[in-house]
């Protein structure tokens, strides 16, 4: 089996069914469109790729009688009675800045690089989401 590629919307419009089929697969799909250039790409792949290279650089510090969780350089924290109850915190405010992101950052200097942490948020659920953050393996 080849690369599927499709050089219009219409095109790749009568043939969607072969592009999902490509990407499931683990194949390359790409559709042009006027300038663009466009992957489709199977959602658990790129989940598992992007989970290789953004490498989680959450903090955990024990603070008083409780734990703070954050990422350095970016406005995700969170504090809980104990290591858990921060992770989930944790995990609720990456959901947060995920929405944030789409909504309004996307654009924003100091946010832009960081579609590959919202896509691997968007992409992943709590328990991904949990060992991705604590280092547990995939």
């Amino acid at each position: 089996m080849t690369a599927v590629h499709y050089e219009s919307y219409t095109e790749a419009r009568n043939h969607f069914k072969d592009i999902l089929d490509a990407a499931e697969q683990g194949r390359v799909a790409t559709v042009r469109r006027d300038a663009g250039y466009a992957a489709v790409v199977d959602a658990g792949r790129l989940r598992h790729a992007l989970a290789l290279l953004c490498t989680s650089k959450a903090e955990v510090v024990r603070e008083g009688g409780g734990w703070s969780a954050f990422f350095p350089g970016l406005p995700i924290a969170a504090d809980g009675a104990t290591f858990d109850e921060a992770i989930d915190e944790l995990i609720d405010a990456l959901r947060e800045y995920a929405e944030d992101w789409q909504e309004r950052l996307l654009n924003a200097p100091n946010h832009r690089e960081n579609w590959g942490l919202v896509q691997l948020i968007s992409l992943s659920d709590d328990t991904q989401l949990r060992q991705w953050v604590v280092g547990a393996t995939r």
